[in-house]
């Protein structure tokens, strides 16, 4: 209902330009699994110590701190296959869905963050996988490598400017979903308490 990618726009940048396949989207998936809740902690964990202040550089800080220890566990999970992702793995250290909590004034507890980060964290790599597989599948005409087409319907897929319009579409069907449960639960509620009113 609130996705991180889907519904506020936040990692766009690497989502667009590196989540060109199934398993260059699996490799971002692994770095926020790594990067999100940790850097989150971390920050959160230094704030209470600071008073709240210098929140911009903790934030930062803290997810270049998380960043290294992170990138020597997906080099050991993947190898020279990670340089495919470019300079968007690094860029995660400053994106907006790593450090976005630093723009509020209200400080959250550690055990806050360990949640907020963990369902963050869920939100971002389901985005990335689906956009990441849907481009594979119109670039390519495979999924994780497996041939699904024998012929590719959209080679140009897995370009940014591509990306770009595949993802507003994504977000559009995304946000007309949301949109249509919250007004089914909310004439549910209706329904519910109309009857009770009557008896």
């Amino acid at each position: 209902m609130n996705n991180p990618v889907m519904v506020r726009g936040l990692g766009l940048a690497p989502i667009v330009a590196a989540a060109v396949s199934g398993q260059n989207a699996w490799m971002l998936c692994a770095a926020t699994i790594l990067l999100v809740t940790a850097t989150r902690m971390l920050a959160v964990a230094i704030c209470h110590l600071t008073g709240n202040r210098f929140r911009g550089v903790v934030y930062s800080y803290a997810a270049a701190i998380v960043y290294i220890p992170a990138y020597i566990i997906l080099y050991n999970l993947f190898g020279a296959d990670l340089s495919l992702l470019g300079i968007y793995l690094p860029v995660l250290v400053v994106e907006p869905a790593v450090i976005k909590r630093m723009e509020s004034n209200d400080l959250e507890t550690v055990g806050e963050a360990f949640r907020r980060g963990i369902n963050n964290t869920i939100g971002i790599c389901f985005s990335v996988l689906l956009v990441g597989v849907v481009r594979e599948l119109l670039a390519e005409g495979t999924v994780f490598g497996n041939v699904v087409f024998p012929v590719a319907p959209l080679p140009l897929a897995d370009q940014p400017g591509t990306g770009f319009i595949i993802i507003g579409l994504i977000a559009a069907v995304w946000t007309a979903i949301g949109g249509a449960y919250v007004h089914y639960k909310i004439e549910e509620v209706r329904h519910l308490y109309g009857n009770k009113r009557k008896r």
